[in-house]
This record gives C-alpha cells, sequence and structure tokens, in this order.
C-alpha cells in the first residue's frame, strides 16, 4: 500500500485532462488505475507532470513553469540514478566503518540535486562544487568504481588515488574542493570562459549554506554581474553547517536573495523533478545573455557534516527521521511511479536489487586495486599532458632536480 505522506504529491495529465494527487495521509491503490490510463504506453512519449507551487519560491524574477514534459524512461533514469548514487554513498559508509577509508563528508538525502541537475543541462555544461561530490562524479561519468577507489586511494581511483573524497573530477567536472566556498569564484571564472567563447554553455558553482557566507562568494556575485556570465550559483541548503544549524550561523538564511542585484529561486530539493524543472530554467535564462541567477536547493542530510560527525548533537534523532519517512527524494519517486503507473512495485524491486549488485560488484573490485607503486615519478605524472614534459623539473638545488623517463 503506498501512502501519499510525501509532501511531493503531484498532478499528472495528459491534454486537458488533469488528476490530482491528495496530500493526505491515504492509500493510493483508488487512483492508480485511473492514473495508469492518463501515461502512454510508449516509454519515449511525454507527458505532463505538475509541481505544487511550493516547489519554488522566487526573488526577482518569474517562476519556472510548474507543469513539466517527462516520459516513463526519463523517469525510470531518474530513479536509477538516485538509486545508485544511495547505494554507493552507503558503499563508501561501509569501507568507512571497515577502516579502508580516512574521512569524508556522505550526501544520503541529498541526491536529487545531483541527479535532478545533470538531467536538466547537456555534458558540455559545466559543474564545480565541494564537500558531498562523489553523486555528482558519477553523473558526470565517473564510475562506482573509480569514486571507491579514489576514496581508498588506490591507483583505479578516478584521480589515481591522489586526489581522495574532495577531490574528484570527471570531463566538464571541476570537482570536489576542500577550501570552504572556494569554488565559487573558480566556477565564475569557468563561466567566464564559455562567455569568452561565446558558448552557449552553463556553469553550476554549488556551495552549502555555511560557505555562503564566505566573503568570496559575493565577489564572485559582483563579478558574474557585472560581466554578465552564464554562471548559476546554487546554495545547497542542507540545514545545517559543521556543528550549527544555519539559523545560528547566518543572519539571512533566504540564501536564494543573497545575490541582492541578482535574481534568484528557492527549489524544493527533495524533489528531482523539481530540481531537474527549476536547473533547466537556470541554465536557459543564464545562457540567453541575462547574466547568472542564484538557486537555492533546500535539502537535507541524514548524516553528520562529515564521518566524524555523529548529527545529533545540534539536531534531534526524531528530526532526522521525521525527514526521512515524509520528505525522502528516492522515497517520493518510487511512490510517484508507481501512482502513475510508470513502474510496478515489483519492477521497482528489480532496479533496486540490481543496482545493489552491480554497486556490490564494483566496490569489491575497487577494493581489489592495488596502491599506486612506490614511485618517484608519480610525484610528477599527470602535472604535465604525456609528451609535452620538460627534460627536467628543478627544485631549489641541483640535488632535488628530477629527470624525466624517456
Amino acid at each position: 500500500m503506498l501512502s501519499t505522506v510525501l509532501k511531493s504529491a503531484r498532478l499528472v495529465s495528459t491534454g486537458s485532462r488533469v488528476i490530482a494527487h491528495p496530500i493526505a495521509v491515504r492509500s493510493l491503490a483508488t487512483d492508480a488505475s485511473s492514473l495508469a490510463t492518463s501515461v502512454p504506453e510508449d516509454a519515449d512519449s511525454p507527458f505532463t507532470v505538475r509541481l505544487l507551487p511550493e516547489s519554488f519560491q522566487t526573488y526577482q524574477i518569474e517562476s519556472p513553469e510548474l507543469d513539466m514534459q517527462v516520459t516513463k524512461n526519463e523517469l525510470i533514469s531518474l530513479y536509477r540514478d538516485m538509486v545508485t548514487v544511495r547505494r554507493l554513498e552507503t558503499a563508501a559508509d561501509a569501507l568507512y566503518k571497515a577502516k579502508k577509508i580516512r574521512g569524508f563528508h556522505l550526501s544520503i538525502g541529498e541526491e536529487a540535486i545531483a541527479v535532478g541537475i545533470e538531467h536538466a543541462i547537456t555534458r558540455d555544461d559545466q559543474i564545480i562544487t565541494a564537500y558531498r561530490c562523489h553523486g555528482f562524479a558519477y553523473m558526470r561519468g565517473a564510475s562506482v568504481k573509480a569514486i571507491l577507489a579514489e576514496l581508498m586511494g588506490r591507483r583505479d581511483g578516478v584521480s589515481f588515488g591522489k586526489g581522495g573524497s574532495m577531490h574528484m573530477f570527471a570531463p566538464n567536472f571541476f570537482g570536489g574542493n576542500g577550501i570552504v566556498g572556494a569554488q565559487v569564484p573558480v566556477g565564475a571564472g569557468l563561466a567566464f570562459a564559455k562567455h569568452y567563447q561565446g558558448l552557449p554553455h552553463a556553469t553550476f558553482a554549488l556551495y552549502g549554506d555555511g560557505a555562503a557566507n564566505q566573503g568570496q562568494v559575493f565577489e564572485a556575485y559582483n563579478m558574474a554581474k557585472l560581466w554578465k556570465l552564464p554562471c548559476v550559483f546554487a546554495c545547497e541548503n542542507n540545514k545545517y553547517g559543521m556543528g550549527t544549524s544555519a539559523a545560528r550561523s547566518s543572519a539571512l538564511t533566504e540564501y536564494h536573495e543573497r545575490g541582492q542585484y541578482i535574481p534568484g529561486i528557492k527549489v524544493d530539493a527533495m524533489d528531482v523533478l523539481a530540481v531537474k524543472q527549476a536547473s533547466a530554467f537556470a541554465k536557459k535564462f543564464t545562457t540567453e545573455g541575462n547574466g547568472p541567477i542564484v538557486l537555492e536547493y533546500t535539502t537535507y542530510r541524514y548524516g553528520g557534516h562529515s564521518m566524524s560527525d555523529p548529527g545529533t548533537t545540534y539536531r534531534t534523532r526524531e528530526e532526522i527521521q521525521r525527514m526521512r519517512s515524509t520528505q525522502d527524494p528516492v522515497t517520493g519517486l518510487k511512490d510517484r511511479l508507481i501512482g502513475w503507473g510508470v513502474l510496478s512495485e515489483d519492477e521497482i524491486k528489480a532496479i533496486d536489487k540490481e543496482v545493489r549488485s552491480s554497486v556490490d560488484k564494483e566496490a569489491k573490485e575497487a577494493e581489489a586495486s592495488p596502491a599506486p607503486e612506490a614511485s618517484l615519478s608519480l610525484l610528477f605524472e599527470d602535472v604535465y599532458i604525456k609528451g609535452t614534459e620538460p627534460p627536467v623539473l628543478r627544485g631549489r638545488i641541483p640535488d632535488e632536480n628530477f629527470v624525466f623517463a624517456k
């Protein structure tokens, strides 16, 4: 029996016919059969879903459309991606507890952001973020094996075991950055490059609610607005910084309004469809010569700030459980897929089982990956494009000069 405890209950329509999903806690069993007739049989034929008005809150800009086009295959892909990211993070958590990984930051509860953004943009658009980057690295093309191997410092890691959790990269994904807020001006610079080249691509520069108080964030705002850069400043507001709530550290917690002269949108980021719709809107806005925009993705992390933080000294266990049971992004999409007749419960279980098996297999392969060899040459590997290395890399004194192997 499915329930609509999730506040992300939606409307489904085909043509002029609109069917409402009540928000009250009750079974969807009586609605599911009628909804199934409203969704096309063809998995690639679009139909309309209507987001709740509360999905978006705007500042000096119109709201994204509440009606959005989706297909069965797209919805299934969104679900599979979120389940994979969550299973990836769960595997990383287990490896940490097995003392095979040092400290890092989990994004369990925030999966809809990485997945929703990726489904709204193209591979030519750019993303740069901060600590919680595993999901973004995966969505940008890194494999589960490469991500977990990187966490364990193995040679098959996405950064060859040299970067760790906060330094993962993929095509047009520029990390994973450890310095609080420093990725925001770098993101503005990436957007400037696209602007300078006259390319119609957006850059998403993500940062947390804690980093939102950094001065360099406002400096980046100013430059991006001055030069009308195609930059989406995206604050992942998960309600808590390191050991404290946003309300105790920020005088203004409406982070989408902090751009002042830059328009902003607050997005319900526990709903992957709202994230996708807002992200597509932001890309279109910034690449049409309007300059930057600020998105505030309101989300929630179930774990602590980092693996060393139990996450319960500044909030209650009851609050965490309430968020898990009423607003979980994975469960929310699953309930809708079943309620709309896109997938059956057995088909959902099959996807869950397939993803679990695939991630567990890649986790074992990552564990079997060799550690980097103890070679001096590794210190200078990847500094230069192969074939362009200087014959000698100079040190402070002649004895420190390193001759590149031919």
